[in-house]
C-alpha cells in the first residue's frame, strides 16, 4: 500500500515513478515539476532513504546521497554511528531495523545496508519483500544461498538494486570489458588477482574472556542470526571482517572490487571447480594469507572474444602473482589496494583495484567502439536515479543484483574453498544446485580451534587444539546456507 503525502491523493512514491517516466520521454519539463527553478527538486521528488549500519561505509554512502531525504538511521553501535547522527540530525534513530521497518513502513522508499556481512541478506531480503529499493555494501551476502535469494527476490519484486562495488560504475571496468570483447588480447585462459588486505586482524584465537558490553552497543542485535558468543571489542566495529561468523576475510571484502572486471568482461558465471590453501586455518578466524583457484567452463563467445575454460587465481595477505615476462622493472603491481591480470594469447591486460587504469603489457593503447554504459552520476546516485524510474522503463544500475548476486556467489565460493581445504582435494561445484558433487557421505573434516604456539627458553611448541571430526557434507552445507539463530529467518526463496 502506498503512502499518500499530498492533498490530491497521488502518493509520493507514485509521483516519483511517474515523474521519472515522463522525464525519460520529454524534452521540456514544466517548471512546476522542477521545483520552480532549474536544478532544484520539489520535496516530493526526493527519495526517503533509510540507512542500516551507518557508522562506517554506510555513512559514506549516505553522504553521497544527501541530496535525497535521509529519514532514518539504524545501527547497533551508537558510539560508532554518532558522526552519522550528527550529520543527519533530522533522521529518526533506531537500534533495530525491524522496529524501524514496522514504524516507518511505506514512508521509506529505499534502504542502504552497510552492516557486518552476516546481516546483509536478512535486512535486504526483508526490505525487498516490502517493496523497498536496496543498496547493499559489498560483499553482497555472507553465503551462496543468500546471494541466490537476493537475486531472485529482486527479480520478483522489480525493485532497483545496487551492490556497493563502486568500480562497477568506473571507466576502467567499461574499458576492460570493451577491450576484451574486441579480442584485443586474444583468448584468456588464466586470470590472476590479489589484494593487499587484510588490514584488520586475522588469524586470531577466540578471546578467552568476555568483556562488559558498552551501553552504546546492542550486542544481541549485532550478533543477529549468528550464534551467540560473549562480547569482546576485537569483533566490532570494523574488525568483524576477520571473523568467519560475521565477515568473509580479505577475499570476501575485496574480490567484489578486484574481480568484477573479470566476471563481467569474461562472462564467468558459476565455477565448476575450486581449491584453496592458506596459512593456519582456524575455526573462527580467517587466515592471514590465502590462495584460491576457481575453474570456469567454456562459455561460447562474447563480442569478438572466444571464451574457453579459464582458471581464476586469487592471492591475499601480502601474496602477489609472479611478475610476468616483460613486466616493467620497478613497477609496483599493487595499484590502489590490489591488481588484476588477464593472460591472453596475444597480450596481457592489467588493471588496478576497482578495475582502475587498465593497460596492456605490450604498451599498445586499443581504440575500440564504446559499447558499455557510462555512469554520469556517482555509483550511489545512479542507484537513486534507478529507484525513481518505473520497473518497466528502468535503466539498470551497473551492479544490479541480477549481476551482483551471481558474482557474489563466485566470491564466497572462494571462501568455501579455503574453509574446506582440509579435504585435500579439488572441489567440484554444481552452481545451479548450489552443492559440491564430490564430497562423500562418510568424509569428515576437522579445523583448528586454537593456535597454541608458544616459546619457552627459546624453543617453540605447537599445541594446536582441534575440533572433533564432523561430517564434511553437513559442514559444507551449513557454509552454503546458514542455520540462523532461533528467532531470525530469511524470506522464502521465490
Amino acid at each position: 500500500m502506498e503512502n499518500s503525502n499530498n492533498s490530491g491523493g497521488l502518493s509520493r512514491r507514485r509521483f516519483i515513478r511517474n515523474s521519472a517516466a515522463l522525464a525519460a520521454g520529454m524534452t521540456i519539463i514544466p517548471n512546476v515539476a522542477m521545483g520552480g527553478a532549474l536544478g532544484r527538486k520539489a520535496p516530493s521528488d526526493k527519495l526517503n532513504i533509510a540507512g542500516v549500519g551507518v557508522g562506517g561505509r554506510g555513512f559514506a554512502v549516505l553522504k553521497a546521497m544527501e541530496s535525497e531525504n535521509i529519514v532514518a538511521l539504524c545501527d547497533v553501535d551508537w558510539k560508532y554511528s554518532q558522526k552519522a547522527f550528527d550529520h543527519f540530525p533530522k533522521a529518526k534513530k533506531y537500534w533495530d531495523w525491524r522496529k524501524m521497518f514496522d514504524e516507518l513502513g511505506d514512508s521509506i522508499d529505499a534502504v542502504v545496508v552497510a552492516t557486518a556481512d552476516h546481516t546483509h541478506a536478512i535486512i535486504a531480503a526483508t526490505a525487498i519483500t516490502m517493496g523497498k529499493h536496496v543498496y547493499v555494501e559489498k560483499p553482497l551476502t555472507h553465503t551462496v544461498y543468500e546471494s541466490r535469494l537476493l537475486t531472485k527476490l529482486a527479480e520478483k519484486y522489480k525493485v532497483a538494486t545496487q551492490m556497493g562495488n563502486q568500480g562497477a560504475s568506473g571507466e576502467g571496468v567499461a574499458l576492460t570489458t570493451e577491450w576484451l570483447m574486441n579480442n584485443e588480447i586474444g583468448e584468456v585462459t588464466k586470470v590472476e588477482a590479489f589484494t593487499d588486505r587484510p588490514i584488520w586482524p586475522q588469524g586470531l584465537n577466540v578471546p578467552k574472556q568476555g568483556q562488559w558490553v558498552p551501553d552504546t552497543l546492542n550486542w544481541d542485535l549485532f550478533i543477529g542470526p549468528a550464534e551467540m558468543r560473549p562480547y569482546n571489542e576485537i569483533y566490532t566495529p570494523w574488525n568483524f571482517r576477520g571473523w568467519w561468523d560475521f565477515g568473509t576475510g580479505a577475499l570476501g571484502d575485496m574480490a567484489c572490487h578486484i574481480l568484477h572486471p573479470a566476471f563481467k568482461g569474461l562472462d564467468l558465471g558459476y565455477p565448476t571447480k575450486a581449491q584453496g590453501s592458506s596459512t593456519l586455518l582456524l575455526t573462527e578466524s580467517a587466515p592471514t594469507a590465502q590462495r584460491v583457484r576457481m575453474t570456469f567452463p567454456e562459455r561460447g563467445k562474447k563480442g569478438k572474444l572466444n571464451l574457453p575454460e579459464v582458471d581464476v587465481h586469487w592471492y591475499d595477505g601480502g601474496l602477489q602473482p609472479m611478475k610476468p615476462d616483460g613486466w616493467p622493472a620497478g613497477k609496483n603491481m599493487n595499484d590502489a589496494g590490489g591488481g588484476l591480470l588477464f593472460h591472453g594469447t596475444k597480450d596481457m591486460l592489467v588493471t588496478g583495484c576497482y578495475g582502475k587504469d587498465p593497460w596492456l603489457l605490450s604498451g599498445r593503447v586499443p581504440n575500440v567502439p564504446k559499447t558499455e554504459r557510462r555512469v554520469e552520476l556517482s555509483h550511489e546516485m545512479d542507484w537513486v536515479r534507478a529507484c525513481k524510474e518505473s520497473a518497466a522503463n528502468r535503466q539498470e544500475t551497473n551492479s544490479p543484483f541480477s549481476e551482483a548476486g551471481p558474482f557474489n556467489e563466485m566470491v564466497v565460493m572462494g571462501v568455501l574453498a579455503v574453509r574446506l581445504q582440509a579435504l585435500n582435494k579439488e572441489l567440484e561445484w554444481n552452481g545451479e544446485k548450489m552443492e559440491f558433487t564430490n564430497i562423500n557421505d562418510d568424509e569428515t573434516i576437522r579445523t583448528v580451534i586454537e593456535d597454541g604456539f608458544e616459546i619457552h627458553d627459546g624453543h617453540p611448541t605447537f599445541n594446536q587444539t582441534w575440533t572433533d571430526p564432523v561430517n564434511a557434507k553437513a559442514f559444507a552445507q551449513e557454509l552454503i546456507k546458514h542455520n540462523y539463530r532461533n528467532g531470525w529467518s530469511l524470506p522464502p526463496m521465490p
